[in-house]
């Protein structure tokens, strides 16, 4: 028999598994096959969730800036920074909604100072990142920072991982407004929880300890009380998000903070984590480190608050899969992030300079399924590039993805490319026209100084210029009502998107993914009948193309011409009396 087969993908093979005799074997260890099949199937999908959206008050249209990962890569310094954002701002750019101004990797120190805080590389951002903050305010913009939710950054510098909260609170005094935390040297929380002995209170009036024992806890779901020869007990059965324990009794003497002690017994050197959940409420992570096992229990301590009198305090590991574990340490940040700007507000009397929380873990763990109780934006894809073919996959992934998009919450399928690389004209446009049908954010990557004459004039005839600085494609983009576009009707060479926009209008894009022309059309009553459009029933409808400015009217149908590689969208309303 061979002792490998300790897993199974479903009960029914759990069942089966008994005729080889694994399951006699898991039983003498000790060891619930039933909770082996929970433990496989939970690292297969999404076991812990928060409903609650992240609303941090800011983001509720797309962000619009720049960034300096696609033009610059690691080859950043705070000159480069400041004299991007002088031409954000001499182009018009700026005027046009661009506001961000974001650092990517690379623009930090190898050494936290003698704080343990972050700071700018020593020599290429020598005056600090707070000078730098105060530089790019002063021309009506915003600056942007980075990290990752790892050891280290994508470029094997310090990152945030069991850093956030000084972290967060080095972002809010310096005054950055965005925050892109990329998934790079990611470390998963255990899916493994602590065998619990007892929980103790102690602190703030207390005098010693308090002890509840485990055995006389509530237990649900594969948590059950395990009894040794020596007398004691134990709890057991709460990882992977398939047990609780929950002490209805923990009885506190008066408002205020507490000493909260774990005493766990030791099984084997894993890291074991759980959250300990108080009242229903307020939730608090505990992280036991990899430990020896040279006495059988340890004691893990965390601060909770609780109110006078009797108090619930349930534990449970929620994590069973790597998506538990992204959703939880990025909620971690976020959380910390609208903690850190608003205390700094307030020990400052100053207006709160909140930051957009983008969630940059690539669509790994379906972040559109949990990023909304996270952060404000979520990259949906892997990383973008200056090439047609990545622009398509890129958007065949995110269009799916419209139901999740809303006010303050926007799928992020990465910074644009337009300017960039070999794209064609047609292409350019119908990447910048894409975005905006999808409610992305706007978040440029090119070389903005090239849009500024060497004389100090800005070149107003550069055509990248005049596709990123179309209002009426903007408009669509920066809608109040957030709504990413519907792909209404779709085949291999064509798709048809609508959006709905406020004031009871919609915006409608033909798309030709083709390699020739392509006479496309669509109507009104097929437009009437998507989620979310409140276009009215009218005789006649306004149609004005967004790029070449042509207005026509109808009483159905929309038709036209559509490029290789090319898009034409109208803005349409209905023409009341």
């Amino acid at each position: 028999m061979k002792k490998t087969l300790l897993v199974f993908t479903s009960f029914a093979a759990a069942v089966s598994a008994a005729a080889t005799g694994t399951v006699a074997y898991l039983k003498k260890k000790d060891i619930c096959p039933r909770c082996e099949a929970k433990k496989k199937i939970a690292s297969l999908h999404r076991n812990y969730k928060n409903d609650l959206p992240y609303d941090n008050g800011t983001c509720l249209t797309p962000p619009m800036g720049w960034s300096s990962w696609n033009c610059f890569r690691n080859k950043i310094d705070e000159n480069v920074i400041l004299d991007i954002a002088k031409a954000v701002k001499k182009s018009g750019l700026a005027d046009a909604g661009y506001v961000y101004i974001n650092i990517d990797d690379c623009w930090q120190s190898s050494m936290r100072d003698e704080n343990g805080k972050l700071q700018g590389d020593l020599s290429t951002f020598s005056h600090g990142i707070k000078w730098l903050v105060d530089e790019v305010n002063a021309l009506g913009l915003k600056l942007g920072i980075y990290s990752s939710n790892g050891t280290l950054t994508c470029e094997d510098l310090p990152a945030s991982l069991n850093n956030e909260r000084i972290d967060a609170d080095t972002f809010a005094e310096w005054g950055v407004e965005y925050f892109k935390y990329d998934y790079c040297h990611n470390v998963q929380l255990p899916t493994a929880a602590p065998y619990i002995d007892s929980i103790t209170l102690s602190g703030n009036g207390i005098d010693g300890e308090i002890v509840y024992k485990a055995a006389d806890a509530v237990l649900s779901g594969e948590a059950k009380v395990v009894f040794e020869d020596n007398g004691n007990s134990y709890v057991k059965g709460l990882c992977s998000g398939i047990g609780t324990i929950t002490f209805n009794n923990v009885e506190a003497p008066s408002d205020g903070k507490y000493v909260f002690t774990i005493v766990l017994k030791k099984y084997d050197s894993d890291a074991k984590y759980c959250i300990a959940t108080v009242n229903g409420k307020e939730k608090y992570e505990i992280l036991v480190p990899e430990n020896k096992a040279y006495s059988r229990e340890g004691r893990h301590q965390i601060l909770i608050d609780l109110k006078k009198g009797v108090n619930t305090v349930s534990l449970t590991n929620p994590v069973g899969s790597e998506m538990d574990s992204a959703a939880l340490l990025y909620e971690r940040m976020g959380k910390e992030l609208k903690r850190a700007t608003k205390e700094y507000a307030e020990k400052n009397g100053a207006p709160e300079k909140k930051i957009v929380f983008s969630i940059c873990e690539w669509g790994k763990n379906k972040p559109w399924k949990w990023g909304g109780s996270a952060g404000n934006i979520w990259r949906t894809t892997f990383d973008i590039f200056p090439s047609w073919a990545s622009i398509l996959s890129i958007y065949e992934i995110n269009v799916r993805l419209n139901k999740y998009a809303r006010p303050g919450a926007f799928n992020d399928p990465d910074m644009l490319e337009v300017g960039n690389g070999n794209l064609s004209f047609e292409e350019n446009k119908s990447h910048f026209t894409l975005w905006s049908m999808m409610a992305s954010p706007l978040i440029l990557g090119n070389d903005i100084r090239k849009f500024v004459n060497p004389d100090g004039t800005v070149d107003k005839e550069n055509r990248i210029l005049k596709i990123l600085t179309n209002k009426d494609v903007i408009a669509i983009d920066q809608d109040k009502r957030g709504i990413q576009c519907v792909r209404a009707k779709t085949n291999a060479l064509t798709d048809v998107l609508v959006k709905p926009l406020e004031n009871n209008e919609v915006a409608l894009c033909f798309f030709n993914k083709g390699l020739g022309k392509s006479n496309m059309s669509y109507t009104v009553e097929e437009i009437q009948n998507i989620v979310d459009v409140t276009l009215p029933k009218a005789d006649k409808y306004v149609c004005k193309e967004l790029w070449s400015g042509e207005t026509f009217e109808t009483s159905n149908e929309i038709s036209g011409q559509v490029p290789s590689h090319g898009v034409l969208v109208w803005r349409i309303s209905a023409v009341t009396e």
